[in-house]
């Protein structure tokens, strides 16, 4: 795990098999330091934010599960918790 800068903002970058990927709570703290996990509730209700999230889950997850994630997907803006869940149920680091 290693820090970049971000514009005066510590961003924690993880390296898994040969890519990157940055913590969306580190940026938002950028934005708004005392109430980031407003901003990332906020983005994650949104259904462009779950379109695009389930379309990287099937490019890059091989155990993704498109009903389940379709009964996330038709309630995009009401539940945020649940989706959460099953955002960050498998990660590993």
């Amino acid at each position: 795990m290693n820090k970049i800068d971000v514009k005066g903002t510590n961003t924690t970058v993880v390296s898994q098999d040969e890519e990157d990927y940055i913590c969306m709570t580190d940026i938002a703290k950028y934005k708004n330091e005392d109430r980031n996990d407003d901003l990332i509730r906020n983005w994650i209700r949104n259904r462009n934010t779950i379109e695009f999230l389930g379309i990287w889950e099937q490019l890059n997850n091989p155990d993704f599960k498109p009903v389940e994630f379709d009964g996330f997907k038709k309630q995009a803006g009401y539940i945020v918790s649940g989706l959460k869940a099953y955002c960050f149920k498998d990660l590993s680091f």
